[in-house]
């Protein structure tokens, strides 16, 4: 029997009176790959803005695993497991692709780790096998600078993948991508998911498609639907406020 890794229960969040996420249930379970969809200022970014730690909710709670989130700090949510990628790739461009990882590696954190690293058979062992992971292992040495928008996005997900994040989040990942890039993207998504669950935030449905187990459909900061992508193509409420537009 799966079990939850993630439930969000009557969450809601308020910005000068305006609530961008109101009495939210959103449950994952071990090993899936959601994706959340919805039309702009539907609360699809906000929600993980909260499960990651950098927007504090007004009520409700965030429980993952065993742990209650909603009253934790980023640094703490990350080192329990949850990694999270943002809409714009974050990575050190004056850096080569190695490095971007080597530093992601958790045993590089805080002082006394990066005082006493050293670099092991085990850390370039992880390293080889995430750089081909993400397609990247030929441009090792290549600093982040040089690559396209789309190998970035690859890097920051390979970054995440240093940390051995149970829960993964991951903010339209294929946003500027070729078609080519896209589809390799979700050939790697479905590859990583095996021992992990990813929540994925995407406008691109034929992406959507190729990737989801279960598809859920925000509006105004509330569920609309949720189901197969079939079947919430199929939704009249979400043909009217999202897809038939």
């Amino acid at each position: 029997m799966t079990s939850l890794i993630l439930a969000v229960e009557d969450l809601t969040v308020s910005f000068d009176g305006f609530k961008a996420v109101d009495k939210l249930n959103f449950y994952v379970e071990e090993d899936e790959l959601r994706c959340v969809i919805g039309p702009n200022g539907a609360g699809k970014t906000t929600l993980l803005d909260m499960i990651c730690g950098k927007t504090k909710p007004t009520a409700g709670t965030i429980k993952f695993k065993r742990f209650q989130l909603q009253d934790m700090i980023e640094y703490q949510i990350t080192r329990l497991g949850v990694g999270r990628k943002f809409q714009n790739p974050s990575v050190y461009e004056d850096l080569t692709v190695f490095e971007n990882l080597e530093i992601s590696y958790p045993k590089r954190r805080g002082i006394l780790g990066s005082l006493f690293f050293r670099r092991d058979r085990a850390l370039l062992d992880k390293i080889d096998k995430v750089a081909e992971d993400i397609f990247l292992h030929e441009v090792l040495r290549h600093k982040a600078g040089q690559l396209s928008h789309g190998q970035k996005q690859w890097l920051e997900i390979g970054m995440l993948l240093m940390q051995d994040p149970e829960l993964m989040l991951l903010d339209e990942p294929v946003a500027g991508m070729s078609p080519k890039e896209r589809e390799q993207t979700a050939e790697l998504l479905k590859r990583i998911s095996s021992g992990r669950s990813i929540v994925v935030i995407e406008h691109d449905m034929a992406f959507v498609r190729m990737i989801a187990h279960k598809v859920t459909v925000l509006h105004q900061g509330r569920l609309l639907a949720e189901g197969s992508m079939d079947q919430v193509q199929n939704d009249p409420k979400v043909i009217e406020v999202y897809l038939g537009h």
